[in-house]
């Protein structure tokens, strides 16, 4: 019997590379679902928050606030949404 070992690695690479490609995308859907689900009066919460690198700022006096479940639009707040989103996210990639 005889055993491919090159082809075996090659497609585990290509596996590898999408994936991790895929990965690298997450923080900025993760910032874009975080957006989505702040509750909009004004708007300024939304302008507010900023990604840099893979960390998702609120920056403005009332984010936590609004992230305990102050206003009726979001009673879960931002985080905890965006976690759930960032599970299912990830799960799903790495079961390919």
């Amino acid at each position: 019997m005889k055993v491919s070992v090159t082809k075996t690695q090659d497609k585990i690479t290509k596996d590898l590379e999408r994936r991790q490609a895929q990965l690298k995308k997450v923080p900025a859907q993760a910032f874009e679902h975080f957006v989505s689900v702040t509750p909009k009066a004004t708007g300024r919460a939304r302008k507010s928050t900023r990604l840099r690198g893979e960390t998702i700022e609120a920056n403005y006096p009332y984010a936590t606030r609004l992230d305990d479940g102050y206003s009726p639009k979001a009673p879960q707040g931002m985080t905890k949404p965006t976690d759930r989103f960032l599970q299912k996210t990830v799960d799903k990639i790495m079961k390919g």
